[in-house]
């Protein structure tokens, strides 16, 4: 059953094997927000060539889109990381509207946010093709608050769709989360206390 697949083993499995032959592949990686991508990002750059796209049309209001955005230029850049490439997308908060009309009052969680993940992991899909990377993933499943089976099973979806592999993970394991809070406190990186949306807000 889905349930019972442990993401983190897949993953760990991927990575072993492409050591093996000592590649190091190009992963496009969709972040939702600097925080998410701090853990993320200092685990898997040891093994991927990472491009970083921000691709977040359901933040509002845009000011915070843009605070948001600031603080994500201001992880790498603290960081330091080497192989990683951020990629600004578009920010067209009209096409979430569009995308979440009549789910406007679902809870946190359901349906809304749903349509939403999937939105933004087809758009990481199509721009891993462009790019011609190896992969695409998304730095979601580092959240308590997203539900890694829906994100990863989504994901999976959209491969088979796209012919464009994915990245399976679970990156909230390894205490992923908990680095991840440690890392914006040791780099003064803001923490937002919503998702993004104003639904959410």
């Amino acid at each position: 059953m889905e349930n019972k697949r442990n993401f983190q083993r897949e993953l760990d499995k991927i990575i072993s094997e492409h050591q093996k032959n000592n590649e190091k592949p190009t992963l496009l990686l969709h972040s939702c927000c600097g925080p998410c991508s701090s853990y993320v990002l200092e685990y898997l750059n040891q093994y991927f060539k990472i491009k970083l796209f921000f691709f977040n049309p359901n933040i509002q209001p845009e000011e915070e889109y843009q605070k948001r955005l600031t603080e994500q230029k201001k992880l790498l850049e603290k960081m330091n990381f080497s192989d990683v490439e951020l990629i600004e997308g578009e920010y067209d908060s009209d096409s979430f509207f569009k995308a979440v009309k009549g789910l406007e009052n679902e809870l946190e969680g359901g349906k809304r946010c749903e349509v939403c993940i999937k939105m933004r992991l087809k758009k990481a899909a199509e721009m891993a093709a462009l790019y011609n990377a190896d992969y695409f993933a998304s730095t979601l499943t580092v959240s308590p608050h997203k539900n890694a089976i829906y994100i990863n099973s989504t994901g999976e979806a959209i491969a088979k769709e796209l012919d464009m592999p994915y990245l399976v993970s679970d990156f909230k394991k390894k205490n992923g989360y908990k680095r991840s809070v440690e890392l914006c406190r040791i780099f003064e990186i803001y923490r937002q206390n919503y998702c993004g949306c104003i639904f959410s807000q």
